[in-house]
């Protein structure tokens, strides 16, 4: 039996492929991996506890925004998931309000996205503001209700709450310099 099908096969496969990368043939060293194409917004995370909520931001400009406002735009909500049985409400960019997944502030608190290194994280709690330089240490605080290391600088924040820097065991014994001055950067103090 004769095949003579098989050339018109191949030249479609082919014809299908040359379309599917936009016309153009692209060499194999020449694609680019998945994750340089996609940011993982991973590097920060704010928190504010207020009213029984815990809103939780990926994006600064969303966490200054609430801030201000008291409101997000776009969110997600969780009826009674936080650790006590709070309102977990997920301030979105728009960008993400869209999203089904993919959402940074929401895969960092399901532990299904690590934190990149370094990683600033700052949570509001009962006129305090809490400052982390790892997810582990701040997803403890927020179980726990408090930062066991610490160092305290009382009245130092933009409106006067005291703040909390969180420690570990390696920094536990000398006051967190680079903390204090990236919090002071990152809330435009001098």
């Amino acid at each position: 039996m004769k095949l003579t099908f098989l050339p018109v096969v191949t030249s479609l496969v082919a014809l299908t492929l040359l379309t599917a990368c936009g016309g153009e043939m692209v060499k194999k060293d020449e694609a680019k991996p998945m994750a340089e194409a996609v940011s993982l917004n991973n590097e920060d995370l704010y928190e504010v506890h207020h009213d029984g909520r815990i809103y939780i931001f990926d994006d600064r400009a969303v966490y200054e925004e609430f801030l201000q406002v008291g409101e997000t735009s776009y969110r997600k909500v969780r009826i009674g998931a936080g650790p006590k049985g709070e309102t977990i409400v997920f301030g979105l960019t728009n960008a993400d309000k869209k999203k089904m997944s993919g959402i940074a502030s929401v895969d960092m608190y399901d532990g299904a996205l690590d934190a990149a290194t370094p990683f600033y994280g700052e949570m509001r709690i009962d006129g305090r503001i809490y400052v982390f330089g790892s997810l582990q240490e701040m997803n403890s605080a927020r179980i726990v209700g408090e930062v066991p290391l610490r160092y305290t600088d009382i009245g130092s924040g933009p409106k006067g709450e005291t703040v909390v820097y969180a420690l570990n065991s390696s920094n536990k014994k000398v006051k967190p310099e680079a903390m204090i001055a990236l919090f002071h950067k990152m809330n435009d103090m001098k």
